[in-house]
């Protein structure tokens, strides 16, 4: 008896362990792919950051553009835009690897709700980026340099935009929008594991909506426009997602029903 029970601890001690050499080895390919990217993205970094203040530049008067004024400013913000950029990159490569390390104990429910998540994550992320890039980001951008001022008028004030700074505002705008677009994923998780039902979004549609804009009116530029920007959206996606929930749930019914015949 003592000896079947110590064979079983042995193979129960060796399968954690062989667990635990597949998950270090994907954590390498996973790192390894990091820094693949991160040394491409690097070697365009100038390319990338171009296209990222591109909002701003195309705005600026003629000669004007990015300073910077430490002597490695510019590059440690290129650094930054290869570490951003790669990160984007690595993430669906990471998230297949965490699929095919957690998938093969997941029951079939437990796919079926976790692998559409992973995989509208970084489309949503790419969707909220766009809005940022070509919808926020310019309208805000004029806000900002309408403090500008003449010499004519009185005091010549004048914007000289920082490499580092414009890069960290423009980062946590998409950011910021990326993590608002997820909301769909996150309640309809929340829907299928029983932690929500849709009665409950339901009767807190008028308490999303004065956060949606507060949250708005916090992360965004204090002009209206950018803050109907992000608001609306995020309430659109709120109502998408207690459709969606509402066509799962019947589906769900139906596929019980034809179980039960």
């Amino acid at each position: 008896m003592k000896k079947k029970m110590s064979s079983e601890q042995e193979e129960v001690s060796m399968n954690f362990l062989d667990h635990l050499k597949e998950l270090r080895q994907k954590l390498i390919y996973s790192i390894i792919f990091f820094l693949i990217s991160f040394i491409i993205c690097f070697y365009f970094s100038q390319t990338i950051f171009e296209f990222l203040a591109k909002p701003l530049t195309s705005i600026l008067n003629e000669g004007n553009g990015l300073i910077y004024t430490a002597l490695q400013e510019a590059f440690l913000t290129n650094v930054k835009v290869a570490f951003f950029t790669a990160a984007f990159i690595s993430f669906p490569f990471l998230s297949f690897q965490i699929w095919s390390f957690i998938s093969p104990g997941l029951l079939k429910k437990e796919k079926q709700v976790s692998l559409p998540a992973l995989i509208a994550i970084p489309f949503l992320f790419i969707l909220g980026a766009a809005v940022v890039y070509y919808v926020i980001s310019p309208i805000a951008w004029k806000f900002f340099l309408s403090f500008q001022t003449a010499q004519a008028e009185g005091i010549n004030i004048t914007l000289q935009a920082k490499m580092n700074e414009y890069l960290s505002l423009m980062m946590t705008f998409i950011f910021a929008f990326g993590l608002a677009f997820q909301l769909p994923v996150v309640l309809l998780l929340l829907v299928r594991v029983g932690v929500l039902t849709i009665e409950q979004l339901i009767s807190f549609r008028k308490y999303a909506i004065v956060l949606a804009f507060v949250f708005a009116a916090i992360i965004t530029p204090p002009d209206p426009f950018s803050q109907i920007s992000l608001a609306l959206p995020v309430i659109i996606l709120y109502e998408v997602s207690i459709l969606i929930s509402k066509f799962l749930s019947k589906r769900k019914k139906n596929q019980d029903l034809d179980n039960e015949e």
